[in-house]
This record gives structure tokens, sequence and C-alpha cells, in this order.
């Protein structure tokens, strides 16, 4: 498993390296003669539904290109637009925090993506004696760091009366969480998206649930450099538009298709991806919105709680690295 995650790395800093040198000649080529000399570096975590989805809805003939990397979480993304390799990230509330914290930021949030919280879940193997939070009591417990699985599973643990000393605490990227899952390196596991679909695809079994502790904020980070070009900011502005418009699409009589579309990607029945699709439409529908107070309030919420856990060593405020510089431009697209 160790070896599996140096290779990951690895393949990470390799791709790092190749994007950084795509952005570095974008920003030399680029001139003022408008959005069709823009080339925008996007990240995706889980499967690439954003650039999925803008196909479906027939929103991908864009003026600007856009090159999407899939990453395995939005802190490796984070990682990637501080090493100048991306140009725009999606995240949780909970990578910035840690990509803040660690030094000058080189990016600012931008706007916010409200979306549902299905998904974010603590599993435990299929014929698990744990049935319940308070039951990871001196369990090997694995959570994918800097995430919503870290900060749910902290949250979980307290309001069953746990501290994160209680249990044995294991950061892992979500592959091989599954894999220690399933070959019992590990006695639960927290995290989200496709790891927590493929883990009841596996007979995982829900233990503890995030949905009503995460805010459903979202966060578009885009790098220093992008806001400082009326161009790449229009069209960073017009991608996060588009995705929300595409999402409204759906929800008006096309979730049948995308609904296959989703299956095929994940590798679930279709019916479960029907449900998981339209339950998470219901809940919260997925619009951008631009950024406010209220966002960053919630945001510093989480950043206060990590701190709290010891994980973030100083307090932190959150309003330093975001920004309304895209507001104008993404009141205009939506």
């Amino acid at each position: 498993m160790f070896r599996r995650t140096r290779a990951l790395r690895t393949s990470a800093a390799a791709l790092l390296l190749a994007l950084t040198a795509a952005c570095g000649s974008q920003a030399q080529a680029e001139s003022s003669s408008g959005l069709s000399s823009v080339t925008l570096h996007v990240g995706a975590t889980g499967w690439k539904n954003e650039e999925a989805i803008l196909k479906f809805a027939h929103l991908d003939n864009t003026p600007y290109k856009v090159k999407w990397s899939l990453f395995q979480g939005g802190d490796q993304q984070l990682q990637a637009i501080r090493a100048g390799a991306l140009d725009v990230a999606s995240s949780s509330e909970i990578p910035p925090l840690f990509a803040a914290a660690s030094g000058r930021p080189g990016f600012k949030v931008v706007a916010v993506q409200r979306a549902a919280t299905l998904n974010q879940e603590v599993v435990v193997p299929k014929g698990s004696e744990v049935t319940d939070i308070a039951g990871l009591k001196g369990e090997k417990v694995g959570y994918v760091q800097n995430t919503t699985a870290h900060y749910f599973l902290y949250e979980l643990l307290k309001r069953a009366g746990l501290k994160w000393s209680d249990i044995d605490a294991k950061p892992l990227l979500p592959n091989d969480g599954l894999a220690a899952l399933n070959g019992g390196g590990i006695d639960a596991f927290a995290s989200y998206g496709t790891s927590v679909i493929t883990a009841h695809q596996r007979s995982a079994v829900t233990v503890g649930s995030g949905k009503d502790i995460l805010s459903g904020n979202f966060l578009w980070s885009a790098r220093d450099s992008v806001l400082k070009s009326p161009a790449r900011r229009a069209a960073t502005a017009d991608l996060i538009a588009r995705i929300t418009q595409a999402y409204a699409y759906v929800r008006d009589g096309h979730q049948d298709g995308f609904a296959e579309v989703t299956a095929e990607a994940t590798h679930q029945p279709l019916a479960q991806a029907r449900k998981d699709l339209l339950d998470a439409q219901a809940q919260r529908p997925t619009k951008a919105r631009t950024v406010d107070d209220a966002a960053v309030a919630s945001q510093q919420k989480v950043a206060d709680a990590f701190t709290e856990l010891g994980t973030l060593k100083n307090h932190l405020d959150v309003s330093a690295f975001w920004t309304t510089a895209l507001n104008a431009d993404l009141r205009k697209a939506l």
C-alpha cells in the first residue's frame, strides 16, 4: 500500500511538472486578443463530472480552451495551483485552508458552488462489529487528510463523545483507503464521492454521515495570475456559470440521460446513479453564487475547528484569501 502511495505521489509530481510547463507557455503567449487566446487549466476530483455535464448539456463550445486534469482530492488541486500547474481549482472548504496556512497561497477563492453533501460517509466492511461512531474507539480509521472527510470525521467523533486521540487515525488517499478497508488494514474509512460509491458496491456499511455537518459550499479558487487578466477572469466566470446552467439543463427533464453518463463513468448500476443524481439535486441544486460574507464566515467556522483539532497550528483569518474580484463577471455570466 505504501509503495502504491509513493507511486501516486510520483505520478502527481510528474503531472505538476507537465502542467506547470503548459501554464507557463500559455502565460507567455497570451495577448489582449480576447477569450480566444485563453487556455484555462482546470482541476477536477473523483471523475470529470463538470467536463461531462458541459458536454451533455451542449455547453462545452467555449470561446476559450479548457484543459481538465483529474486529481484524487481538492488538496492536490490546491498544491497544483500553488505550483503554477493549474489556473482554477474546485474543492470543498477545507483544502484552501491548508494551502494558505503553509505560506503565500498564490490563489484566491473567487466563487462558491452550492452542491449536495451526499456520499460523505464513514463506512465499515460488511460484517463489522462497529455499528456507530462510538464504536470506532480504539479502531484503525482511515480518512482523507485535509478534506471534508477529515472535518466531518472530527465532528462526528465529538458528537459521539470521543476525541481524535480515541481512534488510531490513518491518513490515506481515497484509492489507498478503499484497498486498506477491503484488505483489513483499517477498520473504517471516512471518505467521499466515488470512493464511497465503490465501497458500497463492495458491501460496505455506513456508520456515520457528514451530510448535515457540511455546509454545501464548494469553492472555486483561481491562481493570482488569472485575476490579473481581464480575459482570463471573464473565461473563469463564464466556465463557472456554464456549469450552473448545465445542471439546470439536467434538472429540466434530462436526469435519465445524465444518469447514464454518470453510471458509465463511475461503474455503478444505472438505477443507483439515477437515484444518487435525483437525491443530490433534491437536497441542494448545484448552482454557483458570488462571494459574500456568509460564505467567508462558513469557511472560518471550519478553520476554527481545525485549529481546535490542532491540525492548523495557528489561527487563520480566511478572509485574507477570498476576493470579490470575479463577482461582477460572474453575475454577468449567470
